[in-house]
């Protein structure tokens, strides 16, 4: 049996004004061997942090792109996922919020030592490359996760367990 470990994560769909996703390319560092996958930005919270306080410091450090808690605004999607991470089984609620921006330039600067030695890229997707990748991208429903983010369905906000 897994024990899991809980853990709160606050993630974010940042999209450019030509609709674009920016996502990180990763790995697990304990099992290299497994394969690189895209995520969104984002990461665990804080102790007494709240998830729109967390998405909003985790969207500084990774990116670089600096806004005040109540411009992340609220969760357009909720769910659950399990996971294993540098030997750690984790069982994670996670709550994403949608930032539009003109453009940015990102700025890792601010990455932890574990993300610097565990993200080896990033890039920006377009709807249509997400659609049809056979990359791994998580969570496994991103695309339609941001379709609906996108469209401002309210169904969005209720998620799915993975």
């Amino acid at each position: 049996m897994t024990v899991y470990t809980p853990r709160r994560a606050a993630r974010v769909l940042l999209v450019d004004s030509a609709g674009r996703l920016l996502l990180f390319r990763g790995f697990d560092p304990a099992r290299p061997e497994h394969g690189r996958w895209w995520f969104t930005p984002g990461g665990g919270l804080d102790p007494g942090e709240t998830y729109a306080e967390g998405a909003a410091r985790e969207l500084a450090e990774e990116t670089g792109l600096r806004l005040a808690v109540p411009d992340v605004g609220e969760p357009v999607h909720t769910d659950v996922t399990e996971f294993s991470f540098d030997g750690v089984w984790y069982r994670q609620e996670q709550q994403f919020f949608l930032v539009r921006v003109a453009a940015h330039e990102v700025d890792t600067t601010g990455f932890s030592d574990v993300e610097r030695g565990s993200v080896d890229d990033h890039r920006w997707w377009s709807a249509e490359e997400l659609g049809s990748t056979d990359e791994r991208c998580y969570p496994p429903d991103l695309p339609a996760v941001l379709a609906r983010a996108l469209a401002g369905d309210p169904a969005a906000a209720r998620g799915s367990a993975c």
